[in-house]
């Protein structure tokens, strides 16, 4: 044994831990807008702290101790006094910068409550329903996703579809395919008020919850339906899909469909988790997170659905094109946008 790879290996093991550890931790920061609060303060100790939050002191104490060890905020030894610096704000107190990840910390926490019953699919091979996993689970997802889709969607990955914007700005008609709490289709709805847009989920929860999200928001260009993928309704100038295709158990069957939906010159737009085609392409932080939450919640959702096909959130580009261009019959399919999360790709009949 090579004691100085132990070392390394323990060392990286502790700072997982101390992750792992921490979910709860930032899930309470979050829910109570302590991040957001320290943020505004500026400079304070633990006192001031507690005071302006309305938290008890003792675990305001505990609290910002491991926040601070976690270095998700900073401390001066000298005047006893906690902040945060720009970028760990930029982290965990601007809920609206592209790289907001509190809520990946609710999203560990919901993989967690999957456990009991993906340890038993482990030994059977059988799939779980979506709407049979961990009850928050929908809700943990919509808010992981959000930043991503609030800084990107509008402002470059519809810009990148040839001509998309300006038949959206006239008027068209758009389906938003596994809308899940409709966050995506809201934010079209919003920057788009002369095209009509629909969204589709095959889970009633969701559909509620977006139902009440539009309704907070006063959108009258929007509307949402139960359906499968493979049995969506209606002609479209443009199909969206995000992060679901993987998810699906007929993909192939779900984009032979959405062509035939297409009018012509329509688009398919398809955002996947970023992936190269090979594993040694994604042994990195990013990936990790991905193949984990494939693990404990995308390949069960798809095995427990017809076909069954488990492309995994890790699933790559060439894959993704086999299927959608080979499998479904589209004709073109191109990388139109990427940012380090996210793999956007434009399919045209």
């Amino acid at each position: 044994m090579d004691e100085n790879k132990l070392n390394s290996l323990v060392g990286q093991f502790l700072q997982d831990l101390g992750g792992a550890f921490s979910v709860p931790l930032v899930q309470i920061g979050e829910h109570l807008g302590l991040y957001e609060a320290l943020n505004d303060a500026g400079p304070s100790t633990v006192t001031e702290i507690a005071q302006s939050t309305g938290v008890a002191e003792r675990y305001m104490r505990e609290w910002l101790s491991a926040q601070a060890a976690s270095k998700y905020i900073s401390y001066d030894a000298d005047t006893e006094k906690f902040w945060m610096t720009p970028e760990q704000a930029f982290l965990l107190a601007d809920r609206d910068s592209p790289f907001y990840l509190a809520p990946a910390f609710g999203a560990a926490a919901t993989f967690q409550q999957n456990e009991p019953q993906v340890r038993e699919v482990f030994k059977t091979g059988a799939g779980i329903p979506w709407g049979e996993q961990t009850q928050c689970l929908s809700c943990a997802v919509a808010r992981f996703f959000r930043p991503g889709y609030q800084n990107n969607l509008v402002q470059s990955w519809l810009p990148a579809l040839n001509g998309m914007v300006e038949k959206l700005e006239q008027g068209a008609r758009v389906a938003d395919v596994g809308c899940g709490h409709g966050i995506t289709t809201a934010i079209m709805a919003q920057a788009f008020p002369n095209s009509e847009f629909v969204g589709f989920d095959f889970h009633q929860p969701s559909i509620d919850a977006a139902r009440d999200h539009v309704a907070a928001h006063s959108l009258t260009n929007v509307r949402f339906e139960v359906s499968l993928a493979k049995e969506l309704p209606g002609h479209y100038d443009l199909v969206t899909i995000f992060d679901c295709l993987h998810d699906m158990g007929d993909p192939v069957g779900a984009m032979k469909h959405v062509r035939e939906l297409l009018d012509e010159n329509g688009a398919c737009m398809i955002v996947e988790p970023m992936a190269g085609d090979r594993l040694a392409d994604n042994l990195n932080p990013v990936s990790r997170l991905y193949y984990s939450a494939s693990t404990m919640v995308c390949v069960p959702t798809s095995l427990a659905q017809e076909n069954g096909a488990a492309l995994g959130a890790q699933a790559g580009e060439k894959r993704l094109r086999e299927a959608i261009v080979d499998g479904a019959g589209f004709s073109h399919l191109n990388r139109v946008a990427e940012t380090p999360f996210n793999l956007v790709l434009e399919a045209r009949p």
